[in-house]
Protein backbone atom coordinates (compact mmCIF):
# COMPACT_ATOMS: atom_id res chain seq x y z
CA UNK A 1 0.00 0.00 0.00
CA UNK A 2 2.75 2.28 0.88
CA UNK A 3 4.36 1.86 -2.15
CA UNK A 4 1.21 2.57 -4.38
CA UNK A 5 0.73 5.71 -2.48
CA UNK A 6 4.14 7.16 -2.75
CA UNK A 7 3.96 6.38 -7.17
CA UNK A 8 0.70 8.13 -6.93
CA UNK A 9 2.50 11.26 -4.99
CA UNK A 10 4.91 11.08 -7.73
CA UNK A 11 2.17 10.98 -10.56
CA UNK A 12 0.84 13.96 -9.40
CA UNK A 13 3.95 15.97 -9.04
CA UNK A 14 4.47 15.07 -12.50
CA UNK A 15 1.48 16.16 -13.59
CA UNK A 16 1.88 19.15 -11.65
CA UNK A 17 5.04 20.28 -13.53
CA UNK A 18 3.43 19.42 -16.67
CA UNK A 19 0.74 21.48 -16.14
CA UNK A 20 3.06 24.22 -14.70
CA UNK A 21 5.45 23.72 -18.41
CA UNK A 22 2.17 23.80 -20.37
CA UNK A 23 1.04 27.05 -18.56
CA UNK A 24 3.92 28.50 -19.61
CA UNK A 25 4.05 27.53 -22.81
CA UNK A 26 0.51 29.03 -22.93
CA UNK A 27 1.99 31.92 -21.73
CA UNK A 28 4.65 32.13 -23.99
CA UNK A 29 2.46 31.83 -26.93
CA UNK A 30 2.06 34.82 -29.50
CA UNK A 31 4.89 36.56 -28.03
CA UNK A 32 8.26 37.66 -29.93
CA UNK A 33 11.12 38.93 -28.19
CA UNK A 34 13.20 41.49 -29.92
CA UNK A 35 16.80 42.50 -29.40
CA UNK A 36 18.16 45.16 -30.89
CA UNK A 37 21.37 46.46 -30.78
CA UNK A 38 22.51 50.06 -31.35
CA UNK A 39 25.76 49.55 -31.02
CA UNK A 40 26.18 47.64 -34.19
CA UNK A 41 24.90 49.05 -37.32
CA UNK A 42 25.01 48.72 -41.05
CA UNK A 43 23.62 50.70 -43.99
CA UNK A 44 22.24 54.52 -43.79
CA UNK A 45 18.63 54.41 -44.54
CA UNK A 46 17.07 56.67 -47.10
CA UNK A 47 13.54 57.95 -47.05
CA UNK A 48 11.18 55.20 -48.31
CA UNK A 49 8.53 57.65 -48.24
CA UNK A 50 10.37 59.97 -50.56
CA UNK A 51 8.10 59.72 -53.21
CA UNK A 52 4.67 59.86 -54.51
CA UNK A 53 2.80 59.73 -58.21
CA UNK A 54 0.41 62.00 -59.97
CA UNK A 55 -1.38 60.72 -62.91
CA UNK A 56 -2.97 63.65 -63.99
CA UNK A 57 -1.31 66.65 -65.35
CA UNK A 58 -4.62 68.89 -64.58
CA UNK A 59 -3.52 68.39 -60.96
CA UNK A 60 -3.60 72.04 -59.11
CA UNK A 61 -0.84 72.29 -56.53
CA UNK A 62 -1.11 74.77 -53.82
CA UNK A 63 1.00 76.42 -51.78
CA UNK A 64 1.06 74.85 -48.74
CA UNK A 65 -0.43 76.54 -45.93
CA UNK A 66 2.77 76.56 -42.70
CA UNK A 67 0.35 75.74 -40.10
CA UNK A 68 -1.55 73.31 -41.94
CA UNK A 69 -1.64 69.32 -40.47
CA UNK A 70 -0.62 66.62 -42.45
CA UNK A 71 1.33 68.23 -44.90
CA UNK A 72 2.77 65.20 -46.77
CA UNK A 73 5.45 67.31 -48.00
CA UNK A 74 7.62 67.54 -44.85
CA UNK A 75 8.68 64.36 -45.37
CA UNK A 76 7.99 63.77 -49.61
CA UNK A 77 10.54 65.00 -51.50
CA UNK A 78 9.58 63.86 -55.40
CA UNK A 79 6.32 64.20 -57.19
CA UNK A 80 6.45 62.00 -60.08
CA UNK A 81 4.20 63.33 -63.18
CA UNK A 82 3.64 60.16 -65.17
CA UNK A 83 3.71 60.00 -68.95
CA UNK A 84 3.74 63.72 -69.17
CA UNK A 85 5.13 64.73 -72.19
CA UNK A 86 2.78 62.66 -74.60
CA UNK A 87 0.26 60.22 -75.50
CA UNK A 88 -2.85 61.72 -76.17
CA UNK A 89 -3.87 64.86 -77.57
CA UNK A 90 -4.46 65.71 -74.19
CA UNK A 91 -0.89 65.17 -72.80
CA UNK A 92 0.80 65.82 -76.15
CA UNK A 93 2.75 69.23 -75.56
CA UNK A 94 1.63 71.15 -78.48
CA UNK A 95 -0.86 73.40 -79.60
CA UNK A 96 -2.57 71.09 -82.20
CA UNK A 97 -1.85 68.00 -81.37
CA UNK A 98 -3.24 66.14 -84.53
CA UNK A 99 -1.68 69.29 -86.67
CA UNK A 100 1.22 67.12 -88.74
CA UNK A 101 2.09 69.59 -91.28
CA UNK A 102 4.15 71.17 -88.16
CA UNK A 103 5.95 68.94 -85.47
CA UNK A 104 7.11 72.29 -83.79
CA UNK A 105 3.96 74.03 -82.40
CA UNK A 106 5.46 73.31 -79.07
CA UNK A 107 3.49 74.47 -75.94
CA UNK A 108 5.04 73.73 -72.68
CA UNK A 109 2.78 75.72 -70.53
CA UNK A 110 1.06 72.98 -68.58
CA UNK A 111 4.37 70.86 -67.59
CA UNK A 112 5.79 74.33 -66.52
CA UNK A 113 2.78 75.12 -64.45
CA UNK A 114 3.10 71.53 -62.73
CA UNK A 115 6.93 71.75 -62.04
CA UNK A 116 6.53 75.62 -60.67
CA UNK A 117 3.38 74.33 -58.32
CA UNK A 118 5.94 71.10 -57.40
CA UNK A 119 8.57 73.45 -56.52
CA UNK A 120 5.74 75.35 -54.26
CA UNK A 121 5.71 72.97 -52.55
CA UNK A 122 9.22 72.39 -51.64
CA UNK A 123 9.43 69.14 -53.60
CA UNK A 124 11.22 68.20 -56.76
CA UNK A 125 9.50 66.95 -60.57
CA UNK A 126 10.23 63.97 -61.18
CA UNK A 127 9.46 63.70 -64.75
CA UNK A 128 8.24 60.42 -66.92
CA UNK A 129 8.77 61.61 -70.36
CA UNK A 130 6.55 59.80 -72.38
CA UNK A 131 4.37 58.02 -73.96
CA UNK A 132 5.02 59.23 -77.89
CA UNK A 133 2.74 62.62 -79.26
CA UNK A 134 0.60 61.14 -82.00
CA UNK A 135 1.72 63.30 -84.89
CA UNK A 136 4.80 61.73 -84.19
CA UNK A 137 3.27 58.15 -84.95
CA UNK A 138 1.64 57.81 -88.40
CA UNK A 139 -1.41 54.64 -87.76
CA UNK A 140 -1.21 55.27 -84.11
CA UNK A 141 -2.73 53.30 -81.74
CA UNK A 142 -4.49 53.38 -78.14
CA UNK A 143 -3.44 50.94 -75.69
CA UNK A 144 -5.43 49.80 -72.52
CA UNK A 145 -4.31 53.00 -70.84
CA UNK A 146 -6.11 54.78 -73.73
CA UNK A 147 -2.10 56.05 -75.08
CA UNK A 148 0.05 55.98 -78.10
CA UNK A 149 1.62 52.90 -77.68
CA UNK A 150 3.99 52.75 -80.54
CA UNK A 151 7.64 54.55 -81.24
CA UNK A 152 7.98 57.98 -83.29
CA UNK A 153 8.34 57.02 -86.90
CA UNK A 154 11.39 59.60 -86.58
CA UNK A 155 13.70 59.43 -83.32
CA UNK A 156 15.23 62.81 -84.37
CA UNK A 157 11.85 64.39 -84.43
CA UNK A 158 11.59 63.27 -80.90
CA UNK A 159 14.67 64.05 -80.22
CA UNK A 160 14.04 67.33 -80.82
CA UNK A 161 11.10 67.60 -79.08
CA UNK A 162 11.94 66.08 -75.98
CA UNK A 163 15.65 68.36 -76.28
CA UNK A 164 12.99 71.55 -76.66
CA UNK A 165 11.07 70.48 -73.92
CA UNK A 166 14.73 69.81 -71.41
CA UNK A 167 15.55 73.72 -72.97
CA UNK A 168 12.54 75.35 -71.67
CA UNK A 169 12.52 74.12 -68.30
CA UNK A 170 16.09 75.24 -68.16
CA UNK A 171 15.18 78.69 -69.48
CA UNK A 172 12.47 78.75 -66.55
CA UNK A 173 13.80 77.91 -63.61
CA UNK A 174 17.85 77.37 -64.60
CA UNK A 175 19.93 74.76 -65.68
CA UNK A 176 21.25 74.35 -62.23
CA UNK A 177 17.74 73.76 -60.68
CA UNK A 178 16.90 71.44 -63.48
CA UNK A 179 19.90 69.18 -62.17
CA UNK A 180 18.30 68.66 -59.04
CA UNK A 181 15.56 66.88 -60.76
CA UNK A 182 14.67 63.49 -61.65
CA UNK A 183 13.91 62.42 -65.47
CA UNK A 184 12.38 59.05 -66.53
CA UNK A 185 11.63 57.57 -69.83
CA UNK A 186 8.12 56.24 -70.34
CA UNK A 187 6.18 53.63 -67.53
CA UNK A 188 6.62 50.29 -67.47
CA UNK A 189 8.50 50.13 -70.73
CA UNK A 190 8.22 46.12 -71.28
CA UNK A 191 4.44 46.29 -70.53
CA UNK A 192 2.90 46.12 -74.23
CA UNK A 193 -0.31 48.15 -72.74
CA UNK A 194 2.39 50.85 -72.81
CA UNK A 195 4.58 50.47 -75.46
CA UNK A 196 5.71 48.28 -78.03
CA UNK A 197 6.98 48.18 -81.72
CA UNK A 198 4.02 48.42 -84.51
CA UNK A 199 5.29 44.62 -85.08
CA UNK A 200 4.00 43.71 -81.81
CA UNK A 201 7.13 41.83 -82.14
CA UNK A 202 8.75 41.17 -78.28
CA UNK A 203 12.42 41.36 -79.73
CA UNK A 204 11.42 44.66 -82.13
CA UNK A 205 9.72 46.27 -79.13
CA UNK A 206 12.85 45.81 -76.92
CA UNK A 207 14.97 47.53 -79.61
CA UNK A 208 12.33 50.20 -80.17
CA UNK A 209 12.66 51.19 -76.26
CA UNK A 210 16.63 50.90 -76.23
CA UNK A 211 16.23 53.50 -78.88
CA UNK A 212 13.51 55.66 -77.72
CA UNK A 213 15.86 55.86 -74.09
CA UNK A 214 19.26 56.98 -75.68
CA UNK A 215 17.64 59.51 -77.79
CA UNK A 216 15.93 60.58 -74.74
CA UNK A 217 18.91 60.63 -72.67
CA UNK A 218 20.80 62.39 -75.41
CA UNK A 219 18.38 65.14 -75.64
CA UNK A 220 18.04 65.72 -72.04
CA UNK A 221 22.59 65.59 -71.50
CA UNK A 222 22.84 67.84 -74.78
CA UNK A 223 21.13 70.72 -72.85
CA UNK A 224 21.22 70.23 -69.14
CA UNK A 225 25.01 68.65 -69.39
CA UNK A 226 26.49 64.79 -68.45
CA UNK A 227 25.15 64.95 -64.33
CA UNK A 228 21.44 64.66 -65.44
CA UNK A 229 19.50 62.50 -63.04
CA UNK A 230 17.79 59.80 -65.37
CA UNK A 231 16.41 56.22 -65.39
CA UNK A 232 14.06 54.05 -66.51
CA UNK A 233 10.68 52.36 -65.13
CA UNK A 234 9.91 48.82 -66.13
CA UNK A 235 7.44 46.72 -64.08
CA UNK A 236 9.38 43.67 -63.02
CA UNK A 237 7.00 42.28 -60.51
CA UNK A 238 5.60 40.42 -63.45
CA UNK A 239 6.55 39.17 -67.38
CA UNK A 240 6.32 42.09 -69.93
CA UNK A 241 6.50 41.53 -73.56
CA UNK A 242 10.13 41.42 -73.00
CA UNK A 243 12.68 41.11 -71.05
CA UNK A 244 14.63 44.33 -69.35
CA UNK A 245 17.53 42.69 -69.48
CA UNK A 246 17.79 43.51 -72.60
CA UNK A 247 17.43 47.28 -72.00
CA UNK A 248 19.84 46.56 -68.75
CA UNK A 249 22.53 44.74 -70.84
CA UNK A 250 22.04 47.88 -73.86
CA UNK A 251 22.75 50.73 -71.87
CA UNK A 252 25.39 48.90 -69.88
CA UNK A 253 27.66 47.99 -72.94
CA UNK A 254 25.24 48.09 -76.19
CA UNK A 255 25.87 50.43 -78.81
CA UNK A 256 24.16 53.99 -78.23
CA UNK A 257 21.43 54.68 -81.33
CA UNK A 258 21.97 58.38 -80.79
CA UNK A 259 24.95 59.05 -80.51
CA UNK A 260 27.28 55.90 -81.71
CA UNK A 261 28.78 55.50 -78.32
CA UNK A 262 29.03 52.42 -75.96
CA UNK A 263 25.95 52.58 -73.36
CA UNK A 264 24.05 55.28 -72.06
CA UNK A 265 23.42 57.34 -69.06
CA UNK A 266 21.70 55.34 -66.34
CA UNK A 267 21.31 56.89 -62.41
CA UNK A 268 18.53 55.06 -61.92
CA UNK A 269 16.01 51.53 -62.41
CA UNK A 270 12.47 51.18 -61.20
CA UNK A 271 9.69 48.62 -60.55
CA UNK A 272 5.96 48.22 -60.39
CA UNK A 273 4.67 46.45 -57.47
CA UNK A 274 1.39 45.91 -56.74
CA UNK A 275 -0.57 42.65 -54.80
CA UNK A 276 -3.39 41.94 -56.06
CA UNK A 277 -5.94 42.38 -52.94
CA UNK A 278 -6.23 42.26 -48.84
CA UNK A 279 -5.34 38.34 -48.76
CA UNK A 280 -4.41 37.81 -52.45
CA UNK A 281 -0.66 38.52 -52.62
CA UNK A 282 0.83 38.98 -56.40
CA UNK A 283 1.37 35.74 -58.17
CA UNK A 284 4.49 37.42 -59.40
CA UNK A 285 7.77 37.96 -58.17
CA UNK A 286 7.52 38.85 -54.69
CA UNK A 287 8.92 42.41 -53.50
CA UNK A 288 12.21 41.23 -52.59
CA UNK A 289 12.63 39.16 -55.89
CA UNK A 290 11.57 42.02 -57.66
CA UNK A 291 14.45 44.28 -56.39
CA UNK A 292 17.31 41.74 -56.56
CA UNK A 293 16.24 40.81 -60.24
CA UNK A 294 17.12 44.30 -61.36
CA UNK A 295 19.57 45.12 -58.97
CA UNK A 296 21.50 41.48 -59.99
CA UNK A 297 21.17 41.98 -63.76
CA UNK A 298 22.30 45.70 -63.80
CA UNK A 299 25.52 44.95 -61.75
CA UNK A 300 25.86 41.56 -63.22
CA UNK A 301 26.68 44.29 -66.44
CA UNK A 302 28.74 46.11 -64.32
CA UNK A 303 26.02 48.92 -63.34
CA UNK A 304 27.03 49.47 -59.82
CA UNK A 305 25.81 52.03 -57.38
CA UNK A 306 22.53 52.86 -58.69
CA UNK A 307 19.63 53.60 -56.91
CA UNK A 308 16.47 51.25 -57.00
CA UNK A 309 12.75 52.58 -56.52
CA UNK A 310 9.35 51.18 -56.58
CA UNK A 311 7.96 54.09 -59.03
CA UNK A 312 4.10 53.04 -58.04
CA UNK A 313 2.40 49.89 -56.33
CA UNK A 314 0.54 48.32 -53.29
CA UNK A 315 -3.11 46.86 -54.06
CA UNK A 316 -5.01 47.16 -57.59
CA UNK A 317 -8.36 46.25 -55.73
CA UNK A 318 -10.37 46.02 -52.91
CA UNK A 319 -12.39 43.02 -51.61
CA UNK A 320 -15.74 45.12 -52.48
CA UNK A 321 -16.35 46.40 -55.69
CA UNK A 322 -18.53 49.81 -56.43
CA UNK A 323 -20.60 50.56 -59.20
CA UNK A 324 -18.57 50.52 -61.39
CA UNK A 325 -14.92 48.62 -60.66
CA UNK A 326 -13.41 47.02 -57.60
CA UNK A 327 -10.09 48.86 -58.45
CA UNK A 328 -8.75 51.23 -55.76
CA UNK A 329 -8.23 54.80 -56.20
CA UNK A 330 -5.03 55.53 -54.18
CA UNK A 331 -4.08 51.77 -54.26
CA UNK A 332 -5.02 51.28 -50.85
CA UNK A 333 -7.53 50.15 -48.36
CA UNK A 334 -8.59 52.17 -45.65
CA UNK A 335 -8.91 49.78 -42.92
CA UNK A 336 -5.91 49.59 -40.69
CA UNK A 337 -4.84 46.65 -42.26
CA UNK A 338 -3.25 48.76 -44.30
CA UNK A 339 -0.58 50.09 -41.80
CA UNK A 340 0.74 46.96 -41.06
CA UNK A 341 0.51 46.17 -44.80
CA UNK A 342 3.00 49.41 -45.52
CA UNK A 343 5.15 48.30 -42.42
CA UNK A 344 6.06 45.13 -43.66
CA UNK A 345 6.62 46.36 -47.48
CA UNK A 346 9.39 49.33 -46.04
CA UNK A 347 10.90 46.89 -44.07
CA UNK A 348 10.95 44.34 -47.12
CA UNK A 349 12.42 47.21 -49.41
CA UNK A 350 14.94 48.14 -46.40
CA UNK A 351 16.76 44.51 -45.99
CA UNK A 352 16.67 44.20 -50.06
CA UNK A 353 18.28 47.78 -50.60
CA UNK A 354 15.28 49.64 -51.94
CA UNK A 355 15.90 53.29 -51.84
CA UNK A 356 11.92 54.53 -51.71
CA UNK A 357 8.46 53.10 -52.56
CA UNK A 358 6.78 55.85 -54.04
CA UNK A 359 2.39 56.38 -52.86
CA UNK A 360 -0.18 57.40 -54.96
CA UNK A 361 -1.27 59.06 -52.11
CA UNK A 362 -1.51 59.49 -48.42
CA UNK A 363 -4.95 62.18 -47.58
CA UNK A 364 -8.85 61.09 -47.39
CA UNK A 365 -8.64 63.37 -50.82
CA UNK A 366 -5.37 61.73 -52.32
CA UNK A 367 -2.04 64.12 -52.36
CA UNK A 368 -2.50 67.99 -50.97
CA UNK A 369 -5.83 67.67 -49.58
CA UNK A 370 -7.67 65.77 -46.76
CA UNK A 371 -7.00 64.36 -43.39
CA UNK A 372 -4.28 61.68 -42.82
CA UNK A 373 -5.04 57.95 -43.50
CA UNK A 374 -2.99 55.02 -41.60
CA UNK A 375 -0.46 55.00 -44.58
CA UNK A 376 0.26 58.06 -43.81
CA UNK A 377 0.76 57.95 -40.52
CA UNK A 378 3.62 55.05 -41.49
CA UNK A 379 5.15 57.05 -43.74
CA UNK A 380 5.75 59.45 -41.66
CA UNK A 381 7.11 58.09 -38.65
CA UNK A 382 9.43 55.92 -40.76
CA UNK A 383 10.68 59.59 -42.78
CA UNK A 384 11.79 60.25 -39.55
CA UNK A 385 14.08 56.75 -39.68
CA UNK A 386 15.75 58.19 -42.98
CA UNK A 387 19.98 59.22 -42.69
CA UNK A 388 20.25 56.91 -39.68
CA UNK A 389 22.00 53.79 -39.85
CA UNK A 390 20.46 50.29 -39.07
CA UNK A 391 20.81 48.92 -35.83
CA UNK A 392 21.01 45.27 -35.52
CA UNK A 393 17.47 43.56 -34.77
CA UNK A 394 16.76 40.16 -34.15
CA UNK A 395 13.23 38.73 -33.47
CA UNK A 396 12.93 35.08 -31.65
CA UNK A 397 8.88 34.49 -32.17
CA UNK A 398 7.00 32.01 -29.89
CA UNK A 399 4.17 30.33 -31.25
CA UNK A 400 2.53 32.90 -33.05
CA UNK A 401 -0.43 31.73 -35.23
CA UNK A 402 -0.38 30.57 -38.17
CA UNK A 403 0.97 32.79 -40.91
CA UNK A 404 0.94 36.20 -38.66
CA UNK A 405 4.18 38.43 -39.55
CA UNK A 406 5.53 40.32 -36.79
CA UNK A 407 8.57 42.47 -38.18
CA UNK A 408 10.66 44.93 -37.02
CA UNK A 409 13.37 47.82 -38.11
CA UNK A 410 15.40 50.02 -35.58
CA UNK A 411 17.88 52.69 -36.31
CA UNK A 412 20.33 54.48 -34.83
CA UNK A 413 20.60 58.30 -35.14
CA UNK A 414 23.95 59.27 -34.43
CA UNK A 415 23.71 63.21 -34.98
CA UNK A 416 20.38 63.31 -33.12
CA UNK A 417 21.81 60.59 -30.34
CA UNK A 418 17.99 59.16 -31.41
CA UNK A 419 16.65 55.02 -31.52
CA UNK A 420 14.33 54.57 -33.56
CA UNK A 421 12.15 51.70 -33.90
CA UNK A 422 9.05 50.55 -36.03
CA UNK A 423 7.26 46.76 -35.07
CA UNK A 424 4.39 45.55 -37.02
CA UNK A 425 1.68 42.63 -36.41
CA UNK A 426 0.26 41.30 -40.01
CA UNK A 427 -1.52 38.45 -41.30
CA UNK A 428 -2.31 38.14 -44.89
CA UNK A 429 -6.09 38.49 -44.05
CA UNK A 430 -8.61 42.01 -43.48
CA UNK A 431 -10.26 40.45 -40.55
CA UNK A 432 -7.34 39.55 -38.66
CA UNK A 433 -7.68 40.00 -34.92
CA UNK A 434 -4.55 38.80 -33.18
CA UNK A 435 -2.57 41.02 -30.69
CA UNK A 436 0.85 39.90 -29.57
CA UNK A 437 3.22 40.30 -26.92
CA UNK A 438 6.29 41.98 -28.01
CA UNK A 439 9.22 42.13 -25.31
CA UNK A 440 12.10 44.77 -26.64
CA UNK A 441 15.56 44.23 -25.11
CA UNK A 442 17.55 47.47 -26.42
CA UNK A 443 21.06 47.53 -26.14
CA UNK A 444 22.16 51.30 -26.42
CA UNK A 445 25.35 51.99 -24.44
CA UNK A 446 25.12 55.30 -26.29
CA UNK A 447 22.31 56.05 -23.56
CA UNK A 448 24.20 54.61 -20.70
CA UNK A 449 23.02 56.07 -17.17
CA UNK A 450 20.51 58.81 -18.99
CA UNK A 451 17.25 59.45 -18.04
CA UNK A 452 15.46 58.85 -21.88
CA UNK A 453 12.11 59.99 -23.33
CA UNK A 454 10.28 57.22 -24.75
CA UNK A 455 7.68 58.31 -27.74
CA UNK A 456 5.57 55.91 -28.11
CA UNK A 457 3.06 56.31 -32.19
CA UNK A 458 0.79 53.99 -31.90
CA UNK A 459 -1.25 53.20 -35.52
CA UNK A 460 -3.95 51.58 -34.66
CA UNK A 461 -8.23 52.34 -35.07
CA UNK A 462 -7.48 55.02 -32.73
CA UNK A 463 -5.90 56.99 -35.46
CA UNK A 464 -8.28 55.72 -38.36
CA UNK A 465 -11.17 57.75 -39.58
CA UNK A 466 -12.15 54.00 -41.64
CA UNK A 467 -14.00 52.31 -38.48
CA UNK A 468 -15.85 55.05 -37.90
CA UNK A 469 -17.18 55.27 -41.70
CA UNK A 470 -17.73 51.78 -41.66
CA UNK A 471 -20.33 52.20 -38.86
CA UNK A 472 -22.01 55.18 -40.71
CA UNK A 473 -22.30 53.66 -43.67
CA UNK A 474 -24.39 51.18 -41.88
CA UNK A 475 -26.13 53.61 -39.79
CA UNK A 476 -27.20 55.93 -43.12
CA UNK A 477 -27.39 52.89 -45.36
CA UNK A 478 -24.62 54.16 -47.77
CA UNK A 479 -24.20 51.16 -50.10
CA UNK A 480 -21.56 49.89 -52.27
CA UNK A 481 -23.82 51.36 -55.22
CA UNK A 482 -22.98 54.65 -53.95
CA UNK A 483 -19.33 54.57 -55.03
CA UNK A 484 -17.78 54.09 -58.47
CA UNK A 485 -14.20 52.47 -57.44
CA UNK A 486 -14.05 49.89 -54.64
CA UNK A 487 -15.70 51.20 -51.47
CA UNK A 488 -12.69 50.23 -49.66
CA UNK A 489 -10.49 52.86 -50.72
CA UNK A 490 -9.80 55.90 -48.35
CA UNK A 491 -10.29 58.63 -50.60
CA UNK A 492 -14.08 59.15 -49.41
CA UNK A 493 -13.47 63.16 -50.46
CA UNK A 494 -12.80 61.79 -54.18
CA UNK A 495 -15.84 61.28 -56.86
CA UNK A 496 -14.03 58.04 -58.09
CA UNK A 497 -14.54 57.00 -54.52
CA UNK A 498 -17.82 58.13 -52.89
CA UNK A 499 -19.68 59.14 -56.36
CA UNK A 500 -23.68 58.87 -55.26
CA UNK A 501 -24.74 62.91 -54.71
CA UNK A 502 -26.54 62.50 -51.87
CA UNK A 503 -24.28 60.47 -49.98
CA UNK A 504 -21.47 62.97 -50.59
CA UNK A 505 -23.91 66.06 -49.15
CA UNK A 506 -24.53 63.56 -46.09
CA UNK A 507 -20.36 63.19 -45.97
CA UNK A 508 -19.43 66.86 -46.10
CA UNK A 509 -22.34 68.34 -43.98
CA UNK A 510 -22.51 65.88 -41.03
CA UNK A 511 -19.53 63.02 -41.23
CA UNK A 512 -16.57 64.52 -42.44
CA UNK A 513 -15.79 67.06 -39.98
CA UNK A 514 -15.46 64.04 -36.96
CA UNK A 515 -13.61 62.08 -39.37
CA UNK A 516 -10.86 65.10 -39.42
CA UNK A 517 -10.83 64.50 -35.39
CA UNK A 518 -10.74 60.71 -35.79
CA UNK A 519 -7.48 60.89 -37.91
CA UNK A 520 -5.75 62.11 -35.46
CA UNK A 521 -2.48 60.37 -34.14
CA UNK A 522 -1.11 61.51 -30.77
CA UNK A 523 2.20 60.11 -29.93
CA UNK A 524 2.83 59.36 -25.81
CA UNK A 525 5.61 60.16 -24.57
CA UNK A 526 7.18 58.27 -21.32
CA UNK A 527 10.29 58.14 -19.27
CA UNK A 528 12.60 55.73 -17.94
CA UNK A 529 16.42 55.24 -17.26
CA UNK A 530 18.83 53.06 -19.30
CA UNK A 531 20.94 50.98 -17.05
CA UNK A 532 24.43 49.40 -18.26
CA UNK A 533 23.43 50.08 -21.67
CA UNK A 534 20.01 48.43 -21.44
CA UNK A 535 16.67 49.03 -21.40
CA UNK A 536 13.50 47.12 -21.54
CA UNK A 537 9.71 47.62 -23.17
CA UNK A 538 7.36 45.51 -23.22
CA UNK A 539 4.08 46.30 -25.59
CA UNK A 540 1.03 44.37 -26.57
CA UNK A 541 0.70 45.29 -30.21
CA UNK A 542 -2.86 44.30 -31.79
CA UNK A 543 -3.77 42.90 -35.07
CA UNK A 544 -2.43 45.34 -37.76
CA UNK A 545 -1.32 48.05 -35.45
CA UNK A 546 2.12 49.54 -36.13
CA UNK A 547 4.29 50.66 -33.09
CA UNK A 548 6.88 53.33 -33.48
CA UNK A 549 9.62 54.33 -30.62
CA UNK A 550 11.99 57.40 -30.35
CA UNK A 551 14.34 56.77 -27.36
CA UNK A 552 16.54 59.69 -26.86
CA UNK A 553 18.22 61.39 -23.58
CA UNK A 554 15.46 63.29 -22.09
CA UNK A 555 15.69 67.31 -21.32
Amino acid sequence: MATVIKDLIALIALLCVLISSNAELLKRRNTVDINIDASATGKTLSNMASNVNVWDMGTTFFEPDPEQENNVFEFVKYVQLMQCTGGTAQRDLFIDPYDTSTYTDYDFSRLIKNCRGILTLGAKPHLKLGGVPLKFTSGYELGNFEMNMYPPDDYNLYYDYIKAIAQALSDEFGADEVLTWRFGCMTEYENSDWFMAKSKNPEDSAEAFCKLYDYTVQALVDVLGDNVFVGAHSMSVTEGLWDEALFIEHIARGTNYANGGTGTRVCFLSASFYDSQPGQFTLGKTLPETIAYLRNTAESFGLNNLIYGIDEGRLLCGNTSGANDSQLFNRTVGFTWQAAYDARIYKQGIDSGLDYFSSWGYLSNGLTDGYPTVSYHVAKNLSEFSDGAVAHTSLTPNRLGKDVEVGCVSVWDEHTATLHVMAYNFKNDIDYDGSVELNFALNIPQLDGKNVSIKRSLVSDECNYFDEWQQDRKEYDIGDDCFSWSPDDPCIDNTTTLSDAAARELYYSTLRSKYIEASRLIPVTESAQVVDGKLKISETLGASNVIFYEIKAAG
